[in-house]
């Protein structure tokens, strides 16, 4: 944390420093941050689609203004840190370009490694009418180096057969799946934030708490700092303070900021609406 913004912190905070909140530009806000300090950024930035909280620019001008951002938040992660791009498709005239694909040589200029490609699907959004509907997004998982924190026994899900034990063998009767559970793979299933979601503001892009848990608790450990460079109404400095991490976040809109923080003081005071993680998707 830098000294600078340490000072600026409410005063019950600046022992914890659980989370800081900025409605300020991100390239302006990061350059108050110390080089190599963050542990993991996880963000979904504007896609360029003409929502409420971006200014539509060309493509080509969209691209070159992320790489900028981009550039920033290599400089401030960690060396055994990661970072985590989560994005759709940019649409212009009903053609689709997926943004991932736009990315991925951002990222790989600077050297970093990708890990996986997660693929968040969901049952609900646009009915499309001229081509099939979207029902999923892509999450690029870079690494800075071959050093890095990954903790899978955090974000296992239950095992599909858990009491499947070995039928033959020295091991014959022993269970054969991992008692704590599977891993979770590269495709997680979770409800994406609508209206009738218990975590929905009024921003019309949110995404789900659960998709930052499974990055912070698996990439993370506990002290450790997060930054999201587009925050939003808070989900990711939620996830980290939620987890025992230090959160950082900041966004140029004051209303979204002023709902952050006061979905954080929710948190705190145990109050927050929140889809708890491995909940089972409702089906009638």
């Amino acid at each position: 944390m830098s000294q600078q913004l340490a000072e600026q912190l409410p005063f019950e905070d600046r022992h914890s420093s659980q989370a800081y909140l900025e409605c300020q530009d991100n390239r302006i806000f990061m350059r108050s941050l110390e080089a190599e300090s963050m542990k993991l950024i996880v963000t979904s930035p504007p896609y360029n689609i003409g929502k409420v909280y971006e200014k539509s620019m060309s493509f080509s001008a969209y691209i070159e203004q992320q790489a900028k951002v981009i550039a920033d938040c290599v400089r401030i992660l960690h060396p055994h840190g990661s970072l985590c791009w989560q994005v759709g498709n940019y649409v212009k005239n009903g053609e689709i370009v997926p943004l991932d694909i736009a990315f991925y040589e951002i990222f790989k200029s600077h050297g970093l490694k990708l890990r996986n490609r997660i693929v968040w699907h969901f049952e609900h959004g646009l009915h499309c009418s001229k081509r099939l509907s979207g029902r999923h997004e892509t999450m690029l998982w870079f690494t800075k180096s071959d050093d890095y924190t990954f903790n899978l026994d955090s974000i296992r899900v239950p095992s599909k057969y858990p009491q499947k034990k070995y039928f033959k063998g020295p091991r014959k009767g022993l269970l054969s799946c991992n008692p704590l559970g599977k891993n979770p793979g590269d495709v997680w299933i979770f409800p994406n934030v609508k209206h009738n979601h218990v975590e929905k503001t009024v921003h019309p892009c949110q995404y789900p708490i659960e998709l930052v848990e499974r990055c912070v608790l698996s990439l993370t450990n506990e002290g450790d700092d997060i930054f999201d460079p587009y925050v939003g109404v808070g989900t990711s400095v939620i996830a980290a303070v939620k987890h025992g991490r230090h959160g950082w976040g900041c966004d140029i809109a004051p209303q979204y900021i002023a709902i952050a923080r006061q979905r954080l003081t929710s948190l705190r005071q145990g109050s927050l609406g929140m889809r708890e993680m491995n909940t089972p998707i409702y089906r009638p």
